[in-house]
Parts: C-alpha cells; sequence; structure tokens
C-alpha cells in the first residue's frame, strides 16, 4: 500500500531544501572546477566549470522566487537542470575532443600496459577507450541524475502552487 501523498506546506519545504542543497553544490563545485581550470589555462573547461556554477546559481534564484511566493520559481528550478545536462555533455564533448592520453603516471604504468596487453591493445588505444568510457558514464549519470531532478520539480509544480496559494491566503 503506498503511503499518502505529502501535505503542500511539506512539499514546499522538501523542494526548497532539495533546491537550496544542489543549487549550492552545484555552484561551489563548479566555481572550483572552474578556479583549477584557469589555474591550469584550459579555457574551455574552465567555462564549462562557470556555466555548471551558473546553474546552481539559477536553481538558487528559483528557490528564493518561490520564497516570496512566486511559483513561477519552479521554472527556474526546472531550468537549473536542463542548463546543468548541457554542461555535462559539453563536458563530455570537449573530453573527447581535447583530452589526449596523458602520459601514465610511473606507478599505473605497469597495471595499464597489463590491462592493455589483456585486452590486446597498445597503451594508446587502451587509455583512448577508458577515456570513451569515462565520458559516457558520466553523460548517462547526468542523464539519470539531472533528469530526475527535472521529473522531481516538475511533479511538485501543482502541490507548490496550493502551498503558496496557502500562504497568500493566510496572510
Amino acid at each position: 500500500m503506498r503511503p499518502p501523498p505529502f501535505l503542500p506546506e511539506e512539499t514546499l519545504i522538501r523542494v526548497l531544501r532539495l533546491a537550496k542543497f544542489d543549487g549550492v553544490s552545484a555552484l561551489v563545485l563548479g566555481a572550483l572546477f572552474a578556479l583549477v581550470s584557469a589555474a591550469s589555462g584550459q579555457l574551455p573547461f574552465t567555462a564549462i566549470g562557470l556555466l555548471a556554477a551558473g546553474a546552481g546559481a539559477i536553481e538558487l534564484h528559483g528557490a528564493e522566487l518561490i520564497r516570496q511566493g512566486e511559483p513561477r520559481g519552479m521554472n527556474w528550478l526546472i531550468a537549473s537542470q536542463g542548463l546543468m545536462l548541457l554542461v555535462i555533455f559539453s563536458y563530455c564533448g570537449m573530453r573527447l575532443w581535447l583530452i589526449a592520453p596523458a602520459a601514465t603516471p610511473e606507478h599505473f604504468q605497469e597495471l595499464f600496459t597489463a590491462s592493455a596487453a589483456q585486452w590486446g591493445m597498445s597503451l594508446d588505444d587502451y587509455l583512448q577507450v577508458l577515456n570513451r568510457l569515462t565520458a559516457l558514464a558520466v553523460a548517462l549519470v547526468g542523464i539519470g541524475f539531472q533528469g530526475g531532478m527535472a521529473r522531481y520539480y516538475w511533479r511538485r509544480r501543482q502541490p507548490i502552487a496550493q502551498a503558496l496559494a496557502m500562504e497568500t491566503d493566510e496572510a
């Protein structure tokens, strides 16, 4: 038996808490990624970090609009997830396009060489396959997480609107 849905007020509290956590996380991690990329002179990846931080700021803006009683803040929350997914796809594309296999650290050289030999590949081919698999994994996780967040916000539009309407009626 399914439990009953949360009351609109509880949904409002949960959405705001999640939006704050997710928005601050994206803002901080995106900014750190941008700083590290800028310090190493990688301009395209710096831009990706700044866009990720921007997606976090958009989510925080949406949460603030909701706190002020504006149901349109939900649109900002949903849009932030779409932007973050675009950022993730851009990162994956740049990773495939711009990153050449780096020199393998000495302590991993033997392990990677043995793994490449097991697959009948050269070390460079093996590292390219690892790069492609990493990009694919990041893209799939991004689709799952950002898509799930967008769906979560989308399905809570009506309860949020009800909660905000009840707050307005009480005031």
